[in-house]
């Protein structure tokens, strides 16, 4: 029997082969070579490479020596040139069988300088093919729309715990004509392995490496592996770093330019959302240490998926971060929304929002030449109502009785809210009045749970899920002193990015006589 050339893209079940008889990586040796556009080649000097632990740099002549012989070898991409891509993954990484010419890295000359415009996708978490579907009709197609993109995230749960599905979306996301780095989830995770390193075979079959980093003119892009598995136990994995990884990250960090942003691109949120007595969902002494690295960047931005809603998070000292302001982490929203779930819509796609209000959808991160950067927010799919904005949600009652007692408000479930931000409302061409931020359940999806209770047949294949408590809605009480008729309710809300940002929605006042019949 011919021996097993491991190579990257492979089929998973032979990266697993590979892993468990133990051949050897043969790339612990190689070269980086750059290309110019007039077709001119030479070694690369000050070029990193490593193995997921160990980093060495290429001498004079582009020549990396000192890797490990027993792991993936990959390139941590130098800003101003470019890697060649099969589809949409750059090829970084050498596996085993290759040695030779095929332990030489080829980078081509001629990064974009000025600004840089990042797709980010967390949780496409498809399970089928009919999945996958909805992924590119709906998200891919989208993101088209909002692009093009220097770069893509993939922040993990690429499927649903089904890696023979990674080509048809990897088909589908290379439509967005993008390199694109991907992180693993928990979804991605091999449940028969016997340890966490041994978990994501597949995920490296398909990717490479779950570890490494890549380096642009605006920012340096570090993505992390944070899912530890554990094999038989409950739960079965746990938010956190394994010391070879730690290895890797803390000597890049102690090295890698800081006069970029900084993105750490992961799956499991840093900050913990166990209950109270429940285990932590993040390793806190593993944070710790990380932010530890991370002090001497100066401007560093958080990026994580997982919990199919989203929120800002500001890190302090009460987290492990101990900077001069607070660590921005933004937990990105599911491009699977809730699970592909919900009544589908007139295309046969799951209307799929998340459990506290958000859309599906994906989000963008811009970057300009100084490290400054803008995020946003994009829906998978246009709304044609007022109402329903890019940028929030709005829901208010239809009717209300002409002098009641205000109990009754109009909602903006903001999704890109934050709790200091600014969001105000008004009657008609009254004057603009605050509105309250409140932890509550979207009205907009509560009212989408009682369509699923009331309804006689299944709406769809899975109900919307149970609304639960929103981090960015906000309410004010709707006036019953205005004159009989309809009123334009207006809302606003000051992004810190995207600017300012509305939408409308309306209500009417009606009179009741002493029968209590309308009049």
């Amino acid at each position: 029997m011919s021996p097993i050339q491991c190579r990257p893209f492979m089929p998973a079940a032979l990266a697993a082969l590979c892993l468990s008889t133990g051949v050897t990586f043969a790339c612990d040796t190689g070269r980086v070579v750059g290309t110019q556009p007039d077709g001119h080649s030479a070694g690369l000097a000050g070029v990193r490479v490593s193995d997921g632990r160990n980093i060495v740099d290429t001498d004079a002549e582009g020549r990396y020596h000192g890797l490990s012989s027993d792991a993936p070898v990959f390139v941590i991409k130098p800003a101003g040139w470019t890697l060649p891509r099969q589809g949409a993954n750059p090829v970084l990484w050498r596996a085993a069988g290759s040695s030779g010419a095929a332990c030489t890295f080829v980078l081509q000359a001629g990064e974009a300088q000025g600004s840089l415009d990042v797709a980010v996708f967390a949780d496409p978490q498809t399970g089928t093919e009919a999945e996958v579907g909805y992924y590119d009709r709906a998200v891919v197609e989208a993101a088209r729309a909002a692009g093009p993109f220097g770069l893509g995230l993939m922040l993990g749960d690429v499927t649903n715990d089904d890696p023979a599905l990674y080509p048809l979306i990897d088909r589908a996301t290379a439509r967005l004509d993008a390199p694109w780095l991907h992180a693993p989830g928990n979804h991605d995770l091999d449940f028969d392995a016997g340890d966490d390193e041994g978990s994501t075979a597949s995920f490296r079959a398909a990717y490479g490496p779950e570890t490494y980093a890549w380096e642009t003119p605006q920012a340096n892009v570090l993505v992390l592996d944070n899912v530890i598995y554990q094999p038989g136990a409950r739960p079965a994995y746990v938010g956190g770093l394994r010391e070879d990884q730690f290895a890797f990250v803390e000597a890049y960090l102690a090295a890698a330019p800081i006069d970029r942003l900084l993105v750490v691109a992961a799956h499991v949120p840093w900050f913990d959302t166990a209950s109270a007595g429940a285990p932590e969902t993040m390793r806190s002494a593993d944070r710790a240490r990380l932010f530890a690295a991370l002090q001497r960047h100066p401007r560093v931005l958080l990026l994580t998926g997982h919990r199919h809603t989203q929120q800002h998070v500001r890190h302090d000292a009460s987290s492990g971060w101990h900077g001069a302001t607070p660590l921005h982490e933004y937990n990105v929203g599911a491009v699977s929304g809730a699970f592909w779930s919900g009544a589908p819509d007139a295309e046969g796609i799951p209307d799929a929002t998340m459990a506290d209000g958000t859309p599906n959808g994906f989000a963008t991160l811009h970057i300009e030449a100084d490290g400054a950067y803008r995020l946003a927010w994009h829906p998978a799919r246009a709304s044609a109502d007022p109402a329903i904005t890019q940028a929030m949600a709005l829901h208010a009652p239809r009717v209300l009785r002409q002098g009641a007692y205000p109990a009754w408000g109009v909602y903006a479930n903001v999704y890109m809210g934050q709790a200091d931000t600014r969001v105000e409302f008004r009657v008609g061409d009254g004057d603009w009045a605050p509105m309250r931020r409140v932890e509550r359940a979207d009205p907009r999806l509560l009212l989408e749970n009682a369509r699923d209770d009331l309804a006689e047949t299944l709406r769809g294949l899975d109900r919307s899920p149970e609304a639960t408590p929103s981090m960015h809605l906000w309410r004010a009480a709707l006036p019953t002193d205005r004159e009989v008729g309809a009123h334009v309710v207006e809302v606003r809300a000051f992004d810190p990015w995207q600017g300012e940002q509305r939408a409308r929605i309306s209500y009417r006042l009606d009179r009741f006589d002493n029968a209590g019949s309308e009049r």
